[in-house]
């Protein structure tokens, strides 16, 4: 038999021995006779005896000790408590009391029943009260010491040793892993899990323990990261969104509480994942009282630091595994098939643990028969793994041009070439060459296409895409830009961050519209535009995938982002010859083009755009 089980039947027979003796004490109150009486004395010795033999303690006696019950108030617990165990009990309540009609516990018989008993037993500020172990049912009319007492469900299920987590939270939170399934960190983020188990170990005893904020974009590293540290402890994790926290103070004060009794009767962590945008501050408000009105430990998932809080705080900055780490993640999923594949891959997706898992043993699957015919799924689910985060934000592309398809001077096709060159050997450059390790910024492509509508920009655009094969998304403006303070900053970080994977390219089309001069400051619309235009400064070169920005009117940019750019391409309108050739191509293989005079079509004066 577990030790678990053996554990079970001594708490069964302790409450058996204490329900017996709780039903002695009420007969004996019911009777008149509520001296020691040899029977009771036995009884009390058996009751006594069932809890010397136990380790650990019964769970009532556990449930004193945890929440600072006395033993006056742990015998009104079981008094409460035999109500849902002992058909008996409300009969012998009314009996006790002198009134049939009062089947239940009150204050008034819990005072006359137990010896040792004590007034401040009915303080909101005593642990009865203030942990909402029992429940009064009080009319307006009717005194306290009379109100009819219950247990809490949660509590009764405690006592009989059903230790579960309360079901009015388990609306509101999800489990988050902690069993011996999780992947191991890598080197780079067990770093952050040693910072949070040093922060927390060095906590001095009965100090509050400081909240860590977990900074960054990628949630599935950060809940490795929570899920190894809370581990370390022996605690289970749950998480909570600060959208789903009660609003109002009453139901946030009834949370907190809830939630603190919680902490002290299992060993869980509670991981807070923080809303974005401008409606977060309700939350981030709701979050503060929260934590103020709360003990234990808290993981605080926030893209940047929240700079106030309602207790002390540490910030630890958590990504992805490096590229070097995923490029070994992958090795080690893909075992003696991997070949040339985790170079290639490392070097271009920025993905975490569990998704490399995932789309390694979703190829695997495949029936590909050596290496090259194992990339091709292995490249499509790295794609189809990082879109779900960009298709909300911006416009897909359907990628169809290819370099037969479009028609540009030697000059334009050679950029457009170093492009592509740049983004494939950027990984070597930047990680292998040890780039990376002495910029943080301008590590990403930046490109300008100028020239005016209809002369491929767009088509150049997929011709990288195909190229690289990669996803191709417009950036849609009406879903960037909004009229609210901030929302457009919010909306561009997000953009990015979902780009940060690697798995797409972002395409400004019109960019002048997001790209424009600043302007001098005259009223806050104009310092709020600045802002804005500031921010995507900053964003674009700091963002480390291919971003395309195309326009017709260069002139209307800014000069700062004129001069982070690495490619300037040139569209030109194309000439006669150039348009013959468009006209040829613009016709698939199964058209008739016999009666066709190509040479007449190029003399029309039409971009590419109208040729197609």
């Amino acid at each position: 038999m577990s030790a678990h089980a053996t554990w079970q039947e001594g708490n069964a027979r302790y409450l058996s021995a204490a329900l017996s003796w709780l039903r002695l004490r009420l007969e004996g109150m019911a009777s008149g006779n509520a001296d020691e009486t040899d029977v009771l004395l036995q009884a009390e010795q058996e009751l006594a005896l069932c809890e010397s033999q136990m380790d650990p303690p019964p769970a009532l006696a556990v449930l004193a000790q945890h929440l600072g019950l006395s033993r006056f108030e742990q015998q009104v617990m079981l008094l409460c408590t035999a109500m849902e165990l002992d058909t008996r009990t409300a009969e012998l309540c009314g009996r006790a009391q002198g009134d049939n009609a009062r089947r239940y516990p009150t204050f008034a018989l819990a005072l006359a029943l137990f010896p040792n008993a004590a007034w401040d037993v009915m303080s909101p500020e005593r642990p009865l009260r203030y942990w909402r172990l029992i429940e009064i049912q009080q009319s307006h009319a009717q005194p306290l010491t009379t109100s009819a007492l219950r247990a809490d469900e949660r509590i009764v299920n405690h006592i009989k040793g059903l230790n579960h987590l309360d079901e009015r939270l388990m609306t509101m939170l999800a489990p988050l892993g902690t069993g011996g399934a999780m992947d191991a960190p890598q080197p780079s983020q067990q770093a952050s899990v040693d910072h949070i188990v040093r922060a927390w170990s060095l906590a001095a005893p009965g100090a509050q323990w400081p909240a860590i904020q977990l900074l960054g974009t990628d949630a599935p590293s950060k809940h490795l990261v929570a899920a190894h540290a809370a581990a370390h402890f022996g605690r289970h994790l749950y998480k909570v969104a600060t959208d789903m926290l009660p609003t109002s103070h009453a139901d946030l004060e009834a949370f907190a509480r809830l939630w603190q009794r919680e902490c002290m009767l299992l060993p869980i962590t509670l991981f807070i994942t923080c809303a974005d945008g401008a409606a977060a501050a309700g939350g981030h408000a709701s979050l503060n009282r929260f934590l103020s009105r709360s003990e234990g430990l808290f993981f605080i998932d926030a893209h940047e630091l929240l700079p106030q809080l309602g207790r002390s705080h540490i910030a630890v900055d958590v990504a992805k595994p490096t590229a070097a780490e995923q490029r070994e993640a992958w090795s080690t999923a893909l075992g003696p098939r991997a070949g040339d594949n985790p170079a290639a891959l490392s070097a271009q997706f920025n993905l975490d643990l569990a998704t490399i898992r995932s789309v390694a043993g979703a190829a695997l699957l495949e029936e590909a028969t050596d290496e090259q015919a194992l990339s091709n799924p292995l490249w499509d689910g790295c794609k189809a793994a990082v879109r779900p985060g960009l298709d909300a934000l911006a416009q897909r592309l359907d990628a169809k041009a290819t370099w037969d398809d479009i028609v540009l001077p030697a000059e334009q096709l050679a950029l457009l070439r170093q492009i592509c060159a740049q983004v494939r050997c950027r990984s070597q450059v930047y990680e292998d060459w040890g780039f990376a390790r002495k910029m943080n910024r301008g590590l990403g492509i930046s490109a300008l296409f100028e020239g005016a509508s209809g002369v491929g920009k767009t088509m150049a655009a997929e011709v990288i895409a195909n190229d690289l094969r990669l996803n191709l998304y417009r950036i849609d403006l009406s879903t960037v830009i909004s009229k609210y303070i901030g929302e457009t900053e919010g909306n561009l970080r997000r953009l990015f961050d979902a780009a940060e994977d690697g798995g797409a390219i972002l395409f400004f089309d019109e960019c002048d519209a997001l790209f424009g001069k600043r302007s001098e400051v005259k009223d806050s619309h104009d310092r709020y535009a600045n802002i804005e235009t500031n921010y995507l400064l900053q964003r674009i070169e700091a963002y480390r995938g291919l971003a395309i920005l195309a326009t017709n009117m260069k002139s209307s940019l800014d000069a700062a982002f004129v001069r982070r750019l690495r490619f300037i391409v040139n569209f030109p309108f194309p000439g006669p010859a150039e348009r013959r050739l468009i006209w040829q191509k613009a016709f698939p293989q199964g058209v008739p083009r016999e009666e066709l005079d190509l040479e007449r079509l190029g003399r029309i004066n039409l971009a590419g755009g109208s040729i197609h």
